[in-house]
């Protein structure tokens, strides 16, 4: 058996017997998942009733990584459409490069095919939610009448 650190190629053995190896979708789909959602911006993946299910097998314990990424492997190519949620704040065209270029990198490298595309759909901007109003307490000239009023 081959022991490898995370993130370490194995080592090319000499001598070893000849075959084929098959990528699974599922393979690629979460690497292309995983690779997205560390790009910082990425709020989700998915369309919203998908994230909505999707909070749901978290919260249970089961979580489902092929949200929002869709990968066709080939036998020496593949392609991955990747359609997410952008955080408010971030240039969607750079965080749309810099998703294609991050699941670009973990594709080949771990899956050792020719990425010939990543499409990146950005289909919602999450806006942060609206902040609380602040209590502000007032002592009127008496002193004995106090009022809680909202600060905007």
């Amino acid at each position: 058996m081959i022991e490898q650190a995370m993130g370490r190629p194995l080592p090319v053995l000499q001598g070893t017997p000849a075959g084929r190896t098959v990528i699974g979708d599922p393979a690629a789909v979460k690497i292309a998942a995983i690779a997205a959602r560390a790009v910082p911006g990425v709020h989700s993946l998915g369309p919203g009733a998908g994230r909505a299910l999707g909070a749901i097998r978290d919260a249970v314990g089961a979580s489902d990584l092929s949200q929002g990424v869709k990968v066709e492997v080939g036998q020496t190519q593949l392609a991955v459409d990747i359609s997410l949620v952008a955080d408010y704040g971030f240039a969607l065209n750079a965080l749309a490069d810099a998703v294609r270029i991050a699941v670009y990198e973990a594709l080949t490298e771990l899956v050792g095919l020719e990425v010939i595309e990543v499409n990146v759909e950005i289909l919602d901007v999450h806006l942060p939610p609206p902040a609380e109003p602040k209590i502000v307490e007032r002592v009127g000239a008496t002193g004995a009448t106090q009022l809680k009023q909202p600060v905007e």
